[in-house]
């Protein structure tokens, strides 16, 4: 069997390569190159070296765009897994009805992030109207409607892989502590956290970059607005290159930018998260 796999390999893999290569590399380098140019369209491309980095960092926009997805992130990443964690240890209780919670938690993740968007728009302007405010009085309310939003598209996601590192303790070990005299608190802390760390890291891998990359949900709930506040890295960037001339080159460059900050904070957190399964 395995030398049939090892033999047949290539064969099976080659379509994909192909596909990867075409729909990925070949895009991702072509941008690369765009980013230094000043271009139109990929046909018109000149070379302009460092310009467009130059415009990016004296952007306002784009600044003000990446401390507001920094934060924006860092309190939805906290609120999401906690939330996910605190409902996955409920629901492992053995609690009459667990299957019809867990999939009613989980449902909002199947809905699409423009759809998610308008209808939150709706809910919180409905609310705020009584307040004589709306999302985009100011860029607080939109961040914390996006906050909301993205708590309720991803909680039942994460529960579901935080249900299945739960699941994976050992019963003796919990058993075992439980005779010793160990609280629930103390459980918690020295028996099941460390046995979910691989849940975790996939959770946090997993909202660090969502948050991060966030778009269809911030173009449906705000749009940037008032006055750009309440913009997103992501929608920058889109506002950028499609909605002012000129700039293409340079919301390239931000793409750029923005991938090259997401991989290293995507990598660091792995990294991290890693570390402490293995220590524990």
């Amino acid at each position: 069997m395995e030398k049939s796999i090892k033999k047949y390999f290539p064969l099976f893999a080659l379509p994909t390569l192909v596909a990867f290569t075409i729909g990925f590399i070949i895009p991702f380098i072509m941008g690369i190159y765009l980013s230094f140019c000043k271009f139109t369209t990929v046909t018109d491309a000149k070379f302009t070296g460092f310009s467009n980095y130059l415009k990016v960092f004296s952007d306002a926009t784009f600044v003000h765009s990446l401390w507001y997805t920094a934060l924006f992130t860092i309190v939805s990443v906290i609120a999401i897994n906690f939330f996910a964690f605190v409902i996955a240890m409920l629901l492992t209780k053995g609690i009459r009805g667990t299957n019809i919670f867990r999939t009613v938690f989980f449902m909002p993740n199947l809905i699409g992030g423009i759809v998610l968007g308008y209808i939150w728009q709706l809910i919180l302007n409905g609310i705020l109207a009584h307040f004589n405010r709306t999302l985009v009085y100011s860029s607080a309310y939109g961040f914390w409607g996006l906050v909301i939003l993205m708590c309720w598209q991803q909680v039942g996601y994460m529960m579901i892989i935080y249900i299945a590192g739960i699941q994976n303790i050992p019963g003796e070990l919990i058993e075992a502590a439980k005779i010793d005299g160990a609280s629930n608190w103390q459980v918690l802390k020295s028996v099941t956290l460390p046995m979910v760390m691989p849940s975790i890291t996939i959770c946090t891998f997993l909202t660090l970059t969502n948050g991060f990359k966030l778009f269809d949900q911030n173009l449906a709930l705000t749009a940037g607005e008032p006055m750009k506040m309440s913009q997103m890295l992501a929608l920058n960037i889109y506002d950028t290159f499609y909605a002012r001339n000129g700039w293409e080159g340079v919301g390239q460059a931000k793409a750029v930018i923005f991938f090259i900050l997401v991989a290293i904070i995507a990598v660091v957190q792995n990294k991290i998260t890693r570390s402490k399964e293995v220590q524990q």
